[in-house]
C-alpha cells in the first residue's frame, strides 16, 4: 500500500508539472500564432484569438484545481495510512498551488474576460476600450509572471514527490533497543 500511494502521488505531481509546461509553452502559444491568424483572417483574429485562449485558461486551472484536490488528498492519505503527517512546508506548496488554481479559475480568468470583451466591445466608446486593452495587458503581465512561479513550485513539489522525508525521523527511541 506504501508503494501504491507514493506512485499515485507521484504520477500526480508529475502530470500536474507535464501539464502546466506543455500549456504554457506549447497550447497556450497556439491562439496568437501564425496559423491561427490565417485560418481565423485578419478581421475576425484578435477578438477571437484571445476568446479561444480564454477557454483554453479555463482548463488549464481546471487542471490546477484537479491536480491540487489529488495532491491534497494523498497528503491526507498518507497522513491515515502511515501515521506521519506531511512536512509543513510541502502542505503550504500544495495550498499556495491549489490556491493559485482556484483564484485564477474563479477570480482572474472571470476579470479578463470581460477586459476582452470590453476591449473588442463596438457599443463601448473607444476611451473605455483603450481602458479595457491597458487593464488586459497588465492582467496578462501579472498571470504570466504568476504563472512562471507557478511551474518552479511545481518543480518542488515533484521533487518533494519524490523524495519523502526520512522515515526513521518518526521512530521511537524504544525501537532502538535490543
Amino acid at each position: 500500500m506504501i508503494g501504491f500511494l507514493r506512485f499515485i502521488g507521484i504520477l500526480n505531481a508529475a502530470l500536474w508539472l507535464g501539464g502546466a509546461v506543455f500549456f504554457t509553452f506549447g497550447v497556450g502559444q497556439v491562439p496568437f500564432s501564425n496559423a491561427m491568424r490565417e485560418l481565423l483572417t485578419e478581421a475576425n483574429y484578435p477578438y477571437f484569438s484571445g476568446a479561444i485562449a480564454q477557454l483554453l485558461i479555463g482548463k488549464y486551472f481546471a487542471l490546477h484545481i484537479l491536480c491540487g484536490s489529488l495532491g491534497l488528498a494523498h497528503l491526507g492519505a498518507e497522513w491515515l495510512y502511515l501515521g506521519r503527517p506531511a512536512r509543513r512546508s510541502t502542505m503550504i506548496l500544495l495550498l499556495c498551488l491549489f490556491g493559485f488554481g482556484l483564484l485564477g479559475r474563479f477570480w482572474l480568468q472571470p476579470k479578463m474576460e470581460v477586459l476582452h470583451r470590453q476591449k473588442y466591445a463596438p457599443n463601448l466608446t473607444q476611451t473605455v476600450r483603450d481602458r479595457a486593452a491597458k487593464s488586459l495587458r497588465i492582467w496578462h503581465a501579472v498571470a504570466q509572471g504568476a504563472n512562471l512561479v507557478v511551474l518552479g513550485s511545481l518543480c518542488v513539489y515533484v521533487w518533494r514527490a519524490n523524495n519523502p522525508p526520512d522515515p526513521t525521523r518518526f521512530v521511537t527511541a524504544m525501537q532502538f533497543r535490543g
